[in-house]
């Protein structure tokens, strides 16, 4: 028995209704008046949307997914922190084996390998969104401005930290004084939503204009209160020959063949892959080289050089944030171009961060200058991988941009 009007029922059970009529179903009109045939129905199994299990009680349309294996989510993880594992990586072997290093040293690979890391990022640097920065010239300016003349001078405070061995501080301090990140900055931007074309471009200039304002910073906030006279003019024919060059070189070789461009940005990853290996190379040779002085050290002093990393990386995300702050309550005609979310989240998250790749070209250039380079690189790379570690900070950062 029947006990809905057909048009009462949905469409989706209608289209899973199968009508069988018994033989005779339409009977002659002499037998009209018999009862009315038997009406069968059969329902399909309704599906769930979104692929959840059927409302039926039976098995079908129930399709769980088995738990991913554990090599697969190695896999991911190692893929996602490949910089900071190779940095890691680097360290340990030369901790566990210094021969291979010492050897690595001999040849100067660490020189050829600075420079295949600004080759690379000649090659994939894409900078046909440039141009949308335009419009946000006041939050670009205001970056480099941040990134090359306010945050240098934070090397002043972090040298008058009383420390063992003293060129942990020192190392922190030439990082201080770097440009920003080559790549993860604008990939820390398009994570939160930020205006990766503003990142981009505070990027690219303030590499570029750092081969000039870098020595120059680490003449007056380091150079000066550690005695040490810094050959600028030398340290800036290094910045241009093993950073400008190359960078230069993958740039002409990407925009004059488009096939090269194509392959690049159809293999983004591996050259990612490459970058980091190269960049953990150096690391690996200094540390080798540095070995028994860096065994000698006590765990607690690596302990409280690790707090000193984090703590800058802190520090300068409060003083921007703070300075993006008072600035985009300064309105004039509209809403303020600091205060448009997008743009405050490229501003903050590109204007705290400081690149490991140009600190290793001054380091090697410099020598013992500021004492000796495996002490240098060691808390710069535990900067730089606290730098790298993407969830932690995002998450951090983007709680204080207003997300």
């Amino acid at each position: 028995m029947i006990t809905h009007h057909p048009s009462l029922v949905r469409p989706s059970l209608i289209a899973g209704v199968r009508l069988r009529l018994a033989p005779h179903a339409f009977p002659s009109t002499a037998a009209a008046s018999a009862p009315p045939p038997a009406l069968s129905v059969r329902l399909r199994p309704l599906r769930a949307a979104a692929g959840r299990a059927s409302p039926v009680g039976d098995d079908e349309g129930r399709h769980e997914q088995p738990p991913r294996p554990l090599s697969a989510v190695v896999l991911d993880f190692a893929r996602s922190n490949f910089l900071p594992l190779a940095l890691v990586g680097g360290v340990i072997l030369a901790l566990l084996d210094p021969t291979p290093g010492c050897l690595a040293h001999k040849y100067s690979l660490s020189k050829y390998s600075t420079f295949g890391i600004f080759v690379i990022s000649g090659l994939t640097l894409r900078t046909k969104e440039l141009g949308a920065a335009l419009e946000a010239w006041p939050a670009f300016l205001l970056g480099l401005a941040s990134i090359l003349l306010f945050t240098p001078p934070l090397a002043q405070f972090v040298m008058k930290v009383q420390f063992f061995p003293p060129e942990f501080m020192t190392g922190l301090a030439m990082f201080c004084c770097m440009p920003t990140t080559l790549s993860s900055g604008v990939t820390l931007t398009q994570l939160v939503g930020g205006n990766s074309a503003l990142a981009l471009a505070m990027t690219v200039v303030s590499n570029l204009l750092g081969i000039i304002t870098v020595p120059l910073s680490l003449a007056k906030y380091i150079a000066a209160g550690a005695g040490v006279s810094l050959p600028t003019k030398q340290l800036f024919k290094s910045l241009v020959t093993r950073l400008l060059i190359p960078l230069i070189i993958g740039k002409v070789a990407r925009e004059t063949s488009k096939g090269i461009a194509n392959f690049v940005d159809g293999n983004r990853q591996g050259f990612s892959v490459a970058s980091a290996l190269l960049l953990s190379i150096v690391p690996w040779i200094q540390v080798s080289r540095s070995r028994s002085l860096i065994l000698s050290v006590q765990v607690e002093a690596f302990a409280v050089a690790m707090i000193v990393g984090v703590l800058l990386h802190l520090a300068l995300l409060a003083f921007n944030a703070t300075m993006l702050q008072i600035l985009s309550r300064l309105e004039q005609k509209g809403k303020s171009v600091f205060a448009r979310k997008e743009y405050a989240r490229a501003f903050i998250l590109v204007a705290s961060q400081k690149t490991l790749p140009v600190l290793i070209a001054v380091v090697e250039q410099l020598g013992g200058a500021f004492g000796e380079p495996g002490f240098l690189v060691i808390p710069c790379v535990a900067a730089h991988i606290n730098q790298s570690i993407k969830h932690l900070f995002v998450i951090l950062e983007s709680s204080l941009l207003w997300i």
